[in-house]
């Protein structure tokens, strides 16, 4: 990581806030080996992904349903319940994300992330208020790992994606930044980035 890095960017949901279909489905299935047959069937994420592009949950329930008629109960339980996926934030990379603020880099956040649902933990997100500029797939209709919300982001910051550190949980997120000339984290723990911050001293 080069020490060209002005600003960082962070994404929200696996990174500062612990998101996870298990939180909630832990409720609905008896272990974790239902749970992932199950994601597995319907293919949680990518249809997860296209209410995070935009797409109402009415619609994503009634069209996955129609697919899966024997699993629609559960996948309505997401909807329903969507909140029990998020378990609280994340300490660790909050603290980083503060440490970070105070050492003076502009923070940035491009998160993944349904309109809908944002505004039921904003609040809850206290750090949303300290980035200086919020990019939410669900409300630009543009979704990563495609370019063309990183690029979306970088026409309205001032920095290039060379002076950017872009932080996030999803290999096909990070390898898609890198051919974009960012310099990445792929985040597994707040101790593994807290480790990688300090070696390249933005910390």
């Amino acid at each position: 990581m080069p020490s060209q890095i002005k600003a960082i960017i962070f994404d929200v949901g696996g990174v500062l806030a612990d998101w996870s279909p298990y939180n909630l489905y832990k409720k609905y299935l008896p272990d974790k080996a239902s749970i992932d047959a199950f994601l597995d069937e319907i293919d949680f994420y990518a249809w997860n992904a296209e209410q995070d592009r935009g797409r109402s949950f009415a619609e994503g329930v009634a069209v996955h349903s129609a697919i899966f008629p024997h699993r629609a109960e559960l996948i309505k339980a997401y909807a329903d319940n969507w909140i029990d996926s998020i378990t609280g934030l994340n300490a660790g990379t909050v603290d980083l994300f503060y440490r970070l603020k105070r050492k003076g880099f502009p923070l940035y956040g491009l998160s993944n992330w349904s309109a809908e649902t944002f505004p039921l933990v904003k609040e809850e997100f206290i750090f949303l208020k300290d980035m200086d500029v919020v990019v939410l797939s669900g409300e630009v209709k543009l979704i990563k790992p495609e370019p063309e919300i990183f690029h979306y982001l970088l026409e309205r910051i001032p920095e290039d994606a060379e002076e950017c550190l872009f932080i996030d949980d999803s290999l096909p997120n990070i390898e898609a930044a890198q051919k974009l000339g960012f310099q990445t984290v792929h985040f597994k723990s707040a101790e593994g980035l807290a480790k990688k911050l300090k070696e390249n001293q933005l910390l």
